[in-house]
């Protein structure tokens, strides 16, 4: 056992002699790439990890309650934005047991895993964190747990979860983290449309005792560059709360510098330019209609809630900076409204073009977007709207009628249904909308043909500013 642990584990964890049987093994299978690793939970965190199993030449159990998204795996078939078809290298097995890779509903697959991530979204529920999805994957676990095993909670959660929640459901089988299996957390960090490789940014991991602690850095070692220790799982639950802290404080910041800025007669975009020129203290922030996803628009009021649990109050930077944000769509709507007055247009019966209906750029994502609260204030103000979003497909939106702005095909929109369907940008419909509403900034877009056809054109997230012609109005 010594010989396997020698270079993963610091020399204050003693393994030889420890009675570890259950755990004897699995550093080698992990070393030898035999292991077999299970990922619950097939979305934007769960398919990369998938990727990163496979490319290391490791087996692969997927396991999510949708069957569509494991059908299309099975196929090789991406759901996941930013994760190539061609990157599924599974794809044309025959995907028995035999094979190295399997996807099911039926979690009971995962007693064949030797690995188990976790991966499935913590939402909110009126202000209070939901782990219903972590109990109940972890509850699955529980019922094929067998000794050998390392488990690693990915889903962002307050401190105290792996340790309170998750090791307590495990250890009521009578087996026992450290001894029996390995429990761990590690925070995902995934950054939906960025291009990053998982293999490039650094991954957090701590485990219940040393033991697990190192396990589980032996593993993510397999997938990226750099593995960061923390001493319990505390600080790494906590640390995945600061850094989606930080972004939504300081995005708050400059939206509400957005808001102030014209009555001073400042051009936030121009000013905020001139300070990303500072090469030292200062990281550059960029207002938009609001925050949105699964992390910026959640994860700051997990640590929040977690305070006033624990001291009777909250963090007063996270409930302002929640709501400023929550605040956004609001305030875009009523610019929308200013813009359409100085030529002479209310919002009511106006001609809308929204281009980008999901939370940020280049993702396929409209988890909390603040570009979809926007479009449904739109249309409950009585607007015309029609949107293009090469990700959305088609969007429900509820009082939508038929558009008298846009022929749709037959079959694709119709008096009385809730949902509005993705139209194509031509310069025809450009040219015949009273304003273009640019709410994401995807990629493949060609603005400048935007701001050519369109008379007018309110841009929230900047990506026609350098151009500054006259009929673009900036947030």
């Amino acid at each position: 056992m010594a010989a396997i642990w020698n270079l993963a584990c610091p020399a204050e964890v003693e393994l030889s002699g420890s009675g570890l049987s259950g755990l004897d093994g699995l550093a080698e299978r992990i070393r030898e790439r035999s292991a077999i690793v299970g990922v619950v939970g097939l979305g934007y965190v769960g398919v990369p990890l998938l990727v990163a199993a496979w490319a290391e030449g490791f087996g692969l159990i997927g396991v999510d309650s949708d069957p569509e998204k494991v059908k299309g795996l099975r196929r090789g078939h991406s759901h996941i934005s930013g994760v190539t078809e061609a990157e599924l290298g599974w794809a044309g097995d025959d995907l028995m047991w035999e094979r190295r890779a399997q996807f099911s509903t039926d979690p009971r697959v995962l007693i064949a895993a030797d690995v188990i991530l976790v991966a499935v979204p913590t939402p909110l529920r009126d202000g209070t964190p939901d782990l219903s999805l972590v109990r109940s994957a972890l509850e699955d676990i529980a019922a094929v747990l067998r000794p050998g095993q390392l488990i690693v909670l990915e889903s962002t959660t307050y401190p105290g979860t792996t340790e309170e929640i998750v090791r307590p459901l495990l250890e009521a089988t009578g087996l026992v983290a450290g001894h029996d299996f390995a429990l761990a957390y590690s925070p995902e960090r995934i950054n939906p449309g960025d291009g990053r490789r998982l293999r490039d940014t650094p991954k957090i991991v701590a485990g219940v005792t040393p033991v697990d602690t190192e396990l589980a850095a032996l593993f993510y070692g397999a997938l990226v560059e750099d593995v960061v220790r923390t001493s319990s799982p505390r600080e790494a639950e906590m640390a995945k709360l600061i850094e989606n802290t930080f972004r939504q404080v300081n995005i708050a910041l400059v939206n509400e510098l957005a808001m102030i800025a014209p009555s001073i007669g400042v051009d936030i975009w121009e000013a905020l330019e001139a300070a990303a020129t500072k090469p030292f203290g200062y990281m550059p922030f960029w207002p938009g209609p609001g925050v949105g996803g699964h992390c910026i628009a959640i994860d700051p009021s997990y640590l929040s809630w977690k305070v006033e649990q624990s001291l009777g109050f909250g963090i007063g930077f996270v409930e302002h900076a929640r709501a400023v944000n929550n605040r956004m769509p609001e305030h875009v709507v009523g610019r929308i409204g200013d813009v359409l007055n100085e030529v002479g247009q209310a919002v009511r019966g106006s001609r809308l073009v929204v281009l980008g209906l999901t939370y940020k750029a280049g993702v396929n994502d409209v988890r909390e977007s603040p570009a979809l609260n926007v479009l449904q204030r739109l249309v409950a103000a009585g607007a015309d709207c029609v949107y293009h979003d090469p990700f959305v497909p088609s969007v429900a939106v509820s009082g939508r009628r038929q558009s008298d702005f846009v022929k749709v095909a037959p079959g694709t929109a119709s008096e009385g249904l809730p949902r509005l369907q993705s139209v194509p940008l031509t310069t025809e419909l450009l040219a015949a909308a009273d304003c273009v509403v640019i709410l994401a900034g995807h990629p493949g877009i060609d603005y400048d043909a935007v701001v050519e056809a369109a008379p007018l054109v309110f841009d929230t997230v900047g990506v026609t500013r350098i151009r500054r012609a006259g009929n673009v109005v900036l947030l």
